[in-house]
């Protein structure tokens, strides 16, 4: 019966992170799944994400 209410409590603090109408997270591991620069096309530009050695993020345009 614990991990019924584990589970529960568990669902419950999900919910309060990700509500029905938003996005869920996607990881960066996922993103940069194969290398450290992901080309994102948005409207009728062309950005460039980079993953730098520090593990920080880079948008550039």
């Amino acid at each position: 019966m614990e991990n019924l209410n584990s589970a529960k409590t568990n669902t419950i603090n999900l919910q309060r992170f990700v509500a029905p109408d938003q996005n869920p997270p996607i990881s960066s591991n996922t993103l940069f799944a194969h290398g450290d620069v992901v080309l994102i096309q948005h409207q009728d530009n062309q950005y460039y994400l980079r993953r730098t050695r520090n593990g920080k993020l880079i948008l550039t345009k």
